[in-house]
């Protein structure tokens, strides 16, 4: 193990020089950073971005820096810098669980969604799980 008292770790991504990772703590409300150490391990654990009511799951990461999160309870995804600036907002008309940028440029940002009335009626929306994609104002960069 090598973090622990995450506040449900969601989504995952790590930056361009392979130097950090960033998780989305989906009940803390943030994006948490670790310095990535060459034999895997983490250190300097520290708040990338504070979301407020912000419930990130899925992210990815683009070449400008910024990170996109899926937001299930707001039915959005959004990009936020470090600070936690938020710089763009998609809107969609169910939950958002997941979010990668692709295609031929990178340019695309694709975004997974279903509609949820939360885990006590998880079984009563069955089909509605869409994919949609918008375009990106910067390409994706680091991994996944």
């Amino acid at each position: 193990m090598v973090a622990e008292d995450l506040a449900f770790g969601n989504g995952m991504a790590i930056t361009p020089d392979e130097s950090t990772l960033i998780v989305a703590e989906s009940h803390g409300g943030r994006l948490t950073a670790f310095d990535i150490a060459d034999d895997g391990g983490l250190s300097n654990r520290r708040v990338w971005a504070d979301l407020g009511d912000g419930a990130p799951d899925g992210i990815c990461v683009d070449a400008d820096g910024a990170v996109w999160y899926a937001d299930v309870p707001h039915r959005w995804c959004v990009r936020v810098r470090e600070s936690g600036e938020v710089v763009q907002t998609v809107d969609v008309d169910r939950g958002c669980f997941a979010c990668m940028l692709g295609g031929d440029d990178g340019l695309t940002l694709f975004i997974l969604a279903a509609q949820w009335r939360g885990f006590e009626h998880i079984f009563e929306v069955p089909g509605t799980g869409v994919v949609i994609a918008v375009d990106a104002p910067a390409p994706a960069a680091g991994r996944p």
